[in-house]
């Protein structure tokens, strides 16, 4: 008899720069024309415009001296040709470098087409197409790009950037200088990590992908992360079963609010809750018992004022949440320390986040094997020793070497919230909104992902699954009103519907 076959992983294979580089060679080398997939490109192109703005007659194409301006090239053809008035703006004086883009450059002009090189403006346009450097920009562009890149996105006319906004690097989601910003980017033979992630999310506007007839390729191109959306939660959030009680589903300990930042632990413990814990205990300051009663009085609420107040508490928890609220202090600093003893010893899964992060950054230590941090990129910078700029110049390579130092569990909080366990292929959450950038989010992420852990998922798969349902929830509770002015407390009321994927309405 066969094995049987393993679950297939949840959501879809994200590509970086040298996998395109690989496909493309790949694809090449299979062509018998050497403009073939230059031309499919192009056509693409040609078709993505007409999809979104099929209105659009006046057309400026700004072109690059690589294959990137000779896809610009072809797409001018096929819109002269559809009766539209094309400009193509060429970067320079110069001819195209490549011999595929002279040629698709010398065709359109044979068929009539207009180049001019950049004198400072673009005439008017309908939509501005960016065919400048693509993933062939290896620096940071030179004053003149950067002068045509700020008239692109001055221009007053929708951009449609053709595999990736010039001048942001695709696998790191980032740009070194002046970038492009696209309005829709459609993407050619694979899809791209760090157009989804940090400030390519920005830069790329929304995304599509057009594999030019390569598929048969694909299988031997390795990804380098996976992308996880809404309809991925049943991956792991499964239908309870019928007699399922409070013990089955775990017991979270929730440490953190002191004095003066009780809010943080309560909004932890709420989303505990809303994530379907069985049991919430929350060790905090005498002052906030009261009110996180009020709020929640199905947790269950203890003063501590000392370290061995905790030890009871310790002992019992399934999972421990700590950190929201902790402060930097005495108080915080002393239950730091009692808690990752305590879990170490027991192997008790941690989960750490806002002061516990601080206190970690600033006095090392070994961890449990079963821990998960989940850093915004200031306390990322910090658990690194680097800069915050540093860590979202390149937010995957961050995620990885966060979890290779620290021997964990990673949520790298932002845009395109990346997850990633040592030495394992990162997910990034295709979820969330702006309006989760206000205090007290990521209290709520850490309430989420102890409850998921409680409730027997592996620590990777709570934290991926537990970045992504808050991500999700966010977006439902920013559906009612819009994502300025968004609360913590309106993503915790989402969140139960969202962490109960297709139960009746």
């Amino acid at each position: 008899m066969s094995a049987p076959c393993a679950t297939p992983l949840p959501g879809s294979p994200l590509y970086d720069e040298a996998a395109l580089r690989m496909l493309e060679a790949a694809a090449l080398a299979q062509e018998s024309d050497a403009t073939g997939l230059m031309q499919r490109a192009g056509q693409a192109g040609w078709r993505t415009l007409l999809a979104h703005w099929p209105q659009a007659q006046r057309i400026v194409v700004v072109c690059g001296p690589g294959n990137n301006g000779g896809d610009g090239y072809v797409l001018a053809r096929h819109a002269q040709a559809a009766g539209r008035a094309v400009v193509v703006v060429r970067l320079g004086t110069h001819a195209s470098r490549t011999a595929p883009a002279q040629a698709m450059a010398a065709a359109f002009e044979a068929a009539g087409g207009t180049v001019e090189a950049f004198a400072g403006a673009l005439p008017a346009a309908d939509v501005v197409v960016d065919a400048l450097f693509g993933i062939g920009l290896r620096q940071a562009p030179d004053a003149a790009a950067t002068a045509l890149i700020d008239a692109i996105n001055s221009a007053g006319a929708p951009v449609l950037a053709l595999d990736v906004p010039s001048g942001c690097a695709g696998d790191r989601g980032s740009a070194d200088g002046a970038a492009v910003r696209a309005t829709h980017t459609v993407q050619f033979l694979l899809p791209q990590l760090g157009l989804q992630t940090g400030d390519g999310s920005d830069l790329a506007g929304s995304l599509s992908l057009d594999t030019l007839g390569i598929d048969p390729l694909l299988a031997d191109v390795p990804p380098q992360a996976r992308r996880i959306a809404a309809a991925d939660l049943g991956h792991w959030l499964r239908p309870r079963a019928r007699n399922a009680h409070k013990g089955r589903h775990g017991r979270v300990l929730c440490i953190g609010g002191d004095h003066g930042t009780g809010g943080a632990v309560l909004l932890a413990a709420g989303a505990a809750l809303r994530s379907g814990a069985g049991l919430v205990e929350v060790a905090t300051q005498g002052a906030h018992v009261a009110p996180l009663l009020a709020r929640w009085p199905e947790a269950m609420v203890r003063r501590t004022d000392s370290v061995s107040a905790l030890a009871g508490a310790l002992e019992a928890a399934d999972v421990i949440a700590l950190g929201p609220g902790l402060g930097q202090g005495a108080w915080g600093h002393a239950l730091f320390d009692e808690t990752v003893a305590a879990a170490c010893a027991a192997s008790t899964p941690l989960v750490l986040d806002a002061d516990a992060l601080n206190l970690l950054a600033a006095h090392p230590r070994s961890l449990p094997p079963r821990t998960i941090l989940t850093p915004h990129p200031g306390e990322a910078a910090r658990l690194l020793g680097t800069t915050t700029d540093a860590i979202q110049r390149d937010r995957p390579a961050a995620v990885r070497e966060l979890a290779r130092r620290w021997n964990a569990v990673v949520v790298l909080k932002g845009a395109g919230s990346l997850v990633s366990a040592p030495d394992a292929l990162p997910w990034l959450v295709a979820a969330g909104n702006p309006g989760m950038a206000t205090g007290g989010m990521g209290d709520v992420l850490t309430g989420v992902i102890a409850a998921l852990c409680a409730q027997g998922l592996g620590v990777e798969s709570a934290a991926a699954c537990g970045a992504l349902l808050h991500a999700v929830a966010g977006d439902v509770a920013a559906s009612s009103g819009g994502a300025r002015g968004l609360s913590p407390l309106d993503l915790i009321d989402a969140l139960r519907s969202c962490a109960n994927p297709g139960a009746a309405a």
